[in-house]
């Protein structure tokens, strides 16, 4: 039996109607936050309409986080995990540019007093990517936003469930029916409504799904006992006195014909 997270390439919907600062700020977080080291980082962002020019505020926010070691309080994107990390997530914001992303925040070349060998990538931002972009396509697993402009909910939707992964997405809207419409045709697993990281709590089952799982059940929650669980079945008959009106009954199952 087998249970695997794999990989996750989460996405949020921006919509018009959003709160500007509270939206920019969230996302600001999600993506950046861990150095977008862990699996349910935002690290897609879909503007709706107008809202492309909100990247604008994202960049200026992500510039002013402070890249340090992780034993300084006042860090708060910290280092990658190992060398070859960090070359690979520079090379993917290479290659997104390679293949027409504008890369609108370039966070290589960091470095950090006193930590002049560590493995630091700052913030960075693509706009402008396409499905068949590399920067999209991988999981870069690092401190790298990607984002693109679309008209339409519709379009962002779609854009979405045409990823093969299904770990995590948001959207960031105060429609109760653009929200509505998102939840019921997004196909992905764990969806947040103006919650940018839908990590769902441990009595839930963390429910990603198509490229970002393999098994029959997910871990925690139900789902996780479930996994570990050997079903039993008990059947049982406590009218085990002796009647003379007892017959031979031919169905199956039979408790004996009454």
């Amino acid at each position: 039996r087998v249970q695997a997270n794999l990989g996750a390439k989460n996405h949020a919907t921006i919509m018009p109607d959003s709160d500007r600062e509270t939206t920019v700020n969230q996302l600001v977080g999600a993506a950046f936050g861990a150095a977008g080291q862990r699996c349910m980082a935002l690290s897609t962002v879909i503007f709706v309409g107008e809202t492309k020019e909100w990247v604008h505020d994202i960049v200026e926010k992500a510039r002013k986080l402070k890249v340090g070691s992780g034993l300084d309080p006042a860090t708060e994107v910290g280092p990658l995990i190992s060398k070859e990390s960090k070359a690979r997530v520079e090379q993917l914001i290479q290659q997104g540019v390679d293949d027409g992303a504008q890369l609108l925040l370039d966070g290589r070349g960091v470095t950090v007093p006193g930590c002049e060998n560590g493995n630091f990538v700052g913030p960075s931002l693509l706009m402008g990517v396409d499905a068949k972009n590399r920067a999209y396509t991988e999981e870069i697993f690092g401190p790298v936003l990607v984002c693109l402009a679309v008209d339409t909910l519709e379009e962002a939707i779609e854009f979405t469930n045409n990823s093969k992964y299904g770990n995590g997405c948001a959207i960031f809207t105060q429609s109760g029916a653009a929200a509505r419409k998102y939840q019921h045709e997004i196909d992905v697993g764990q969806v947040g409504i103006n919650v940018p990281i839908p990590v769902p709590l441990p009595f839930f089952s963390f429910t990603g799904s198509r490229a970002s799982i393999r098994g029959d059940v997910h871990f925690y929650g139900k789902q996780g006992a479930q996994f570990y669980t050997q079903i039993k079945t008990i059947t049982a008959n406590w009218d085990y006195k002796a009647s003379s009106s007892s017959k031979v009954s031919m169905s199956m199952p039979t408790l004996g014909n009454k």
